[in-house]
Protein backbone atom coordinates (compact mmCIF):
# COMPACT_ATOMS: atom_id res chain seq x y z
CA UNK A 1 0.00 0.00 0.00
CA UNK A 2 1.72 2.86 -1.29
CA UNK A 3 -0.63 5.49 0.75
CA UNK A 4 -2.69 4.86 3.73
CA UNK A 5 -5.69 7.23 3.49
CA UNK A 6 -7.94 5.41 6.53
CA UNK A 7 -7.85 2.83 9.40
CA UNK A 8 -10.87 1.59 11.07
CA UNK A 9 -11.42 -0.76 13.83
CA UNK A 10 -13.96 -3.63 12.75
CA UNK A 11 -15.53 -4.34 16.28
CA UNK A 12 -19.21 -3.73 15.93
CA UNK A 13 -21.58 -4.18 12.63
CA UNK A 14 -22.17 -0.47 12.72
CA UNK A 15 -18.78 -0.63 11.51
CA UNK A 16 -18.99 -2.78 7.98
CA UNK A 17 -21.48 0.59 7.39
CA UNK A 18 -18.66 2.73 8.09
CA UNK A 19 -16.03 1.19 6.43
CA UNK A 20 -18.53 0.66 3.16
CA UNK A 21 -18.91 4.63 3.01
CA UNK A 22 -15.23 4.96 3.53
CA UNK A 23 -14.37 2.72 0.77
CA UNK A 24 -17.00 4.87 -1.33
CA UNK A 25 -15.42 8.13 -0.78
CA UNK A 26 -11.81 7.13 -1.30
CA UNK A 27 -12.80 5.51 -4.56
CA UNK A 28 -14.48 8.90 -5.90
CA UNK A 29 -11.60 10.20 -5.10
CA UNK A 30 -9.37 8.24 -6.55
CA UNK A 31 -11.54 8.84 -9.71
CA UNK A 32 -13.25 5.08 -9.91
CA UNK A 33 -16.11 4.98 -11.85
CA UNK A 34 -19.63 5.07 -9.98
CA UNK A 35 -20.09 1.24 -11.13
CA UNK A 36 -16.62 0.61 -9.75
CA UNK A 37 -17.31 2.74 -6.63
CA UNK A 38 -20.38 0.58 -5.53
CA UNK A 39 -18.63 -2.67 -6.40
CA UNK A 40 -15.88 -1.69 -4.04
CA UNK A 41 -17.77 -0.75 -1.61
CA UNK A 42 -19.77 -3.97 -1.27
CA UNK A 43 -16.39 -6.08 -1.48
CA UNK A 44 -14.98 -3.96 1.52
CA UNK A 45 -18.86 -4.58 3.04
CA UNK A 46 -18.57 -8.48 2.92
CA UNK A 47 -14.89 -8.52 3.95
CA UNK A 48 -15.51 -6.33 7.13
CA UNK A 49 -18.57 -8.04 7.79
CA UNK A 50 -16.35 -11.71 7.65
CA UNK A 51 -13.93 -10.44 10.65
CA UNK A 52 -17.05 -8.94 12.66
CA UNK A 53 -18.58 -12.45 12.15
CA UNK A 54 -15.78 -14.64 12.03
CA UNK A 55 -13.06 -12.82 14.35
CA UNK A 56 -15.08 -10.89 16.67
CA UNK A 57 -12.54 -7.96 15.78
CA UNK A 58 -9.69 -6.96 13.27
CA UNK A 59 -8.67 -3.98 11.13
CA UNK A 60 -9.65 -2.29 7.94
CA UNK A 61 -6.60 -0.41 6.11
CA UNK A 62 -7.95 1.93 3.13
CA UNK A 63 -5.45 3.44 0.84
CA UNK A 64 -4.53 4.37 -2.51
CA UNK A 65 -2.47 2.53 -4.91
CA UNK A 66 -0.46 3.03 -7.78
CA UNK A 67 1.09 0.78 -10.72
CA UNK A 68 2.84 3.07 -13.35
CA UNK A 69 0.01 4.80 -14.51
CA UNK A 70 -2.66 3.23 -12.93
CA UNK A 71 -3.94 4.79 -9.92
CA UNK A 72 -6.85 2.23 -7.31
CA UNK A 73 -7.94 2.16 -4.17
CA UNK A 74 -6.54 -0.94 -1.85
CA UNK A 75 -8.29 -2.51 0.95
CA UNK A 76 -6.50 -5.06 3.56
CA UNK A 77 -9.01 -6.45 6.25
CA UNK A 78 -6.84 -8.26 8.92
CA UNK A 79 -8.17 -10.29 12.16
CA UNK A 80 -6.51 -12.90 14.83
CA UNK A 81 -9.21 -14.99 14.37
CA UNK A 82 -9.81 -18.71 14.32
CA UNK A 83 -8.12 -18.76 10.73
CA UNK A 84 -9.83 -20.42 8.26
CA UNK A 85 -8.99 -24.45 7.87
CA UNK A 86 -9.95 -24.52 3.94
CA UNK A 87 -9.29 -21.44 2.03
CA UNK A 88 -10.31 -23.09 -1.19
CA UNK A 89 -13.55 -24.58 0.35
CA UNK A 90 -14.31 -20.90 1.54
CA UNK A 91 -13.92 -19.16 -1.80
CA UNK A 92 -16.70 -21.95 -3.48
CA UNK A 93 -20.32 -19.99 -3.26
CA UNK A 94 -21.90 -21.50 -0.89
CA UNK A 95 -19.94 -22.74 1.51
CA UNK A 96 -19.85 -21.26 4.92
CA UNK A 97 -19.18 -21.71 8.61
CA UNK A 98 -21.96 -19.90 10.11
CA UNK A 99 -25.21 -18.91 9.16
CA UNK A 100 -24.71 -17.08 5.86
CA UNK A 101 -25.53 -17.59 2.55
CA UNK A 102 -21.56 -18.34 2.01
CA UNK A 103 -21.72 -15.50 -0.75
CA UNK A 104 -19.40 -13.13 0.81
CA UNK A 105 -15.64 -14.14 0.06
CA UNK A 106 -16.57 -15.33 -3.62
CA UNK A 107 -19.15 -12.10 -4.45
CA UNK A 108 -15.95 -10.07 -2.73
CA UNK A 109 -13.52 -11.74 -5.41
CA UNK A 110 -15.85 -10.87 -8.70
CA UNK A 111 -16.22 -7.47 -7.64
CA UNK A 112 -12.93 -6.32 -7.47
CA UNK A 113 -9.58 -6.32 -9.72
CA UNK A 114 -7.22 -8.33 -7.68
CA UNK A 115 -8.45 -10.27 -4.73
CA UNK A 116 -5.57 -11.83 -1.91
CA UNK A 117 -6.54 -13.97 0.96
CA UNK A 118 -3.84 -15.61 3.58
CA UNK A 119 -5.26 -17.46 5.95
CA UNK A 120 -3.28 -19.56 9.36
CA UNK A 121 -5.51 -22.01 11.89
CA UNK A 122 -5.27 -20.26 14.85
CA UNK A 123 -3.58 -16.90 13.91
CA UNK A 124 -5.89 -15.21 11.52
CA UNK A 125 -6.71 -13.91 8.09
CA UNK A 126 -5.90 -11.02 6.12
CA UNK A 127 -7.77 -10.34 2.16
CA UNK A 128 -6.33 -7.75 -0.09
CA UNK A 129 -8.43 -6.09 -2.50
CA UNK A 130 -7.71 -4.19 -5.23
CA UNK A 131 -9.75 -1.99 -7.28
CA UNK A 132 -8.59 0.46 -10.28
CA UNK A 133 -9.54 3.69 -11.82
CA UNK A 134 -10.16 3.37 -15.63
CA UNK A 135 -6.80 4.63 -16.98
CA UNK A 136 -6.79 7.87 -18.64
CA UNK A 137 -6.36 6.94 -22.30
CA UNK A 138 -10.17 5.23 -21.63
CA UNK A 139 -8.29 1.73 -21.65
Amino acid sequence: MQEIACHLILADESDVGVARRRARELGDEQGLLANSVEALATAVSEIARNVIVHAGRGELLLGVVRDGRRVGVVAVARDEGPGIPNVEDAMRDGYSTGNGLGLGLPSARRLVDEFEIRSAVGQGTTVTLRKWAAAASGA
